[in-house]
């Protein structure tokens, strides 16, 4: 019995020396991002959070298969991985979502998962990893995402306050503003612009589907144009790079403006000459397709609001925000929603899956469309399939209804929507109430003024 004991001893011993050996943390001298991205590689992560991951001989195996199956399609459905660490290879910053989603499973201890790491010794998150990894998160946000404006107690936060304001040519921006205004943009001179993204009505027209040229009804819900200059694409499914390239797009659409070509739009617009003259004193090439959209997207950067009650609050006004609304900010982090939404707009930096944690599509009940598809439309790619633009927070209050689909009609709604299909956590009525509470302070201000819908 002792020999047993003794040889259970060795045996436990040399596991613990193999387990450490496995699991050192990355030398002290490498940077920090070098740092990270040997954690990472060495916590295999693209096992499970990339699209062109292979299966492990043992996927083939009887019910085990199936559970790892199961976990590297919920992972790539999560995030890919693949751009983070190769731009950490080379020396780039990652982006905003993925430094907010990594850091986040690191503070909960929720990656590599346990199961995982049963198997992959090297894979576990040591203390000493743990602690290189939040440093980590910590100087690349500061190194590249900070703008300054936060007090120091928030630098570290996954959100930024936004600027005042964005470098602008005065002189296009008059001429964009006429334009966005200007109902000869479409076929019939009767919608522009601001009937689909009113300014009185927080960007949006607070309708399910806009209403184009001759009472035609579009299939996807109008995103707000206020602050959509820090989106990193447009549209839903992110078809435009650029708010100009956003622009060109409603003029074409035979629902929305119904143009068969900016040759008709340039007609019209020449037709007035005091308006031709004035334009063409900023834009000596004239009337074009790409001066028109540059104009409308001078105007565009324009259109940003900061000095909401969070933006105080994060720029050190304590007071700025009450016990409620403190917690509701909280519950936001908590519940992983500042994994998406991230940055100065509290969003629009990626694509994410609609139905993470249940079925979205399926419970809602109605026949799947081609808007539904979302990022799918413009690739193809199976793996865009449902993936959204994720919407930027700020004036989220006055922006209802919500999702692409414009499906929710209250911010409430909203909130336990995204709860219950994209993280599954419990959420109790007053954490609920908290939570829009705090999205109730995203509302900032225009021309000095704070914004409301004014019907």
């Amino acid at each position: 019995m002792k020999k047993i004991i003794g040889i259970s001893l060795v045996v436990a011993g040399a596991g613990v020396v193999l387990f450490r050996s496995m699991n050192q943390a990355p030398a002290a001298d490498l940077t920090s991002d070098q740092q990270a991205l040997a954690i990472l590689e060495g916590s295999s992560c693209l096992s499970c959070h990339a699209v062109n991951a292979e299966a492990p001989f043992y996927a083939s195996f009887p019910v085990v298969g199936d559970l790892v199956k199961k976990d590297m399609t919920d992972g790539v459905q999560r995030i890919d991985l693949s751009e983070a660490l190769n731009n950490l290879a080379e020396g780039r910053p990652i982006g905003k979502v993925a430094l907010a989603k990594i850091e986040k499973s690191i503070q909960d201890g929720t990656m590599p998962l346990k199961k995982f790491t049963l198997l992959h010794w090297g894979s576990s998150m040591t203390d000493a990893k743990k602690e290189m990894m939040l440093n980590w998160a910590r100087q690349h946000r500061m190194l590249h995402y900070s703008n300054g404006l936060a007090a120091a107690a928030f630098s570290n936060e996954p959100v930024q306050p936004i600027v005042d304001s964005l470098q602008v040519d005065w002189r296009k921006v008059i001429l964009g503003e006429m334009l966005f205004h200007d109902t000869r943009l479409s076929a019939d001179n009767s919608v522009s612009c601001a009937s689909c993204h009113g300014l009185n009505t927080g960007g949006v027209d607070n309708l399910q589907y806009s209403t184009g040229i001759a009472g035609q009804k579009g299939g996807v819900n109008a995103p707000t144009v206020y602050n959509a200059a820090f989106n990193f694409v447009q549209f839903w499914d992110g078809r435009a790079t650029t708010l100009a390239d956003q622009a060109a797009g409603p003029p074409l659409n035979p629902v929305e403006m119904g143009c068969l070509s900016f040759d008709e739009i340039i007609t019209k617009l020449e037709a007035d000459k005091n308006f031709a003259t004035a334009f063409t004193s900023v834009y000596p090439e004239g009337l074009t397709q790409a001066t028109i959209t540059n104009a409308i997207e001078e105007f565009e950067k324009t259109l940003i609001t900061p000095n909401s009650d969070f933006d105080r609050y994060l720029k050190g006004d304590l007071t700025a925000l009450n016990e409620q609304e403190i917690l509701g900010y909280e519950l936001f982090k908590k519940n992983d929603c500042a994994t998406c939404h991230v940055g100065t707009n509290l969003g629009g930096q990626s694509y994410e899956y609609m139905g993470l944690t249940a079925d979205y599509f399926g419970d809602r009940g109605l026949e799947l469309t081609e808007e539904d598809n979302g990022r799918f439309k413009q690739t193809q790619q199976e793996y865009d399939r449902h993936r959204f633009k994720v919407p930027g927070l700020r004036n989220v209050a006055l922006t209802a209804p919500y999702f692409h689909d414009g499906s929710q009609t209250t911010l409430r709604e909203a909130v336990e929507y995204m709860v219950k299909y994209q993280t599954n956590k419990s959420v109790t009525t007053a954490e609920l109430d908290a939570m829009v509470a705090f999205l109730n302070t995203l509302t900032g201000e225009y021309k000095g003024q704070k914004l409301t819908v004014s019907l």
